[in-house]
């Protein structure tokens, strides 16, 4: 998940630092660009997945409109906001699922976080 110091709420968590559960799931997340639409669920996500897709539903038009006004903090604040639902999905989801289609939705998922974290990271970076 985030940072300890993040968690226990003594610093705001940076949604563009790299996050230890992605790096260990074991399976390659899908590219950039390759999860151009959302996987279909073929079944019913659990309580804080169904959480996750909602609050990137959310968080990722208002960061997208805040790129837009280059409104850099507006958009970190948009990813901040999806902190709690991303710890919980790591603390409660199993990505690497024994099924294959609950596997393939949950890394593109994954991957549709890691998406939107990087269009506010690069953006961020020509700040002058």
């Amino acid at each position: 998940g985030w940072p300890s110091e993040a968690r226990s709420g003594e610093g705001a968590a940076d949604p563009t630092a790299p996050s230890p559960d992605l790096a260990s799931l074991g399976h390659p997340l899908p590219a950039s660009g390759e999860r151009e639409q959302k996987i279909p669920l073929s079944y019913t996500p659990e309580t804080e997945e169904a959480a996750l897709i909602h609050a990137l539903d959310t968080a990722e038009p208002i960061a997208a409109t805040a790129i837009e006004r280059e409104d850099f903090e507006g958009a970190m604040a948009a990813l901040a906001s999806l902190r709690v639902p991303i710890d919980a999905f790591f603390d409660k989801v199993t990505v690497n699922d024994s099924d294959p289609d609950k596997r393939a939705a949950r890394l593109s998922l994954l991957a549709r976080m890691r998406d939107a974290v990087h269009k506010v990271a690069d953006f961020s970076k020509i700040d002058g």
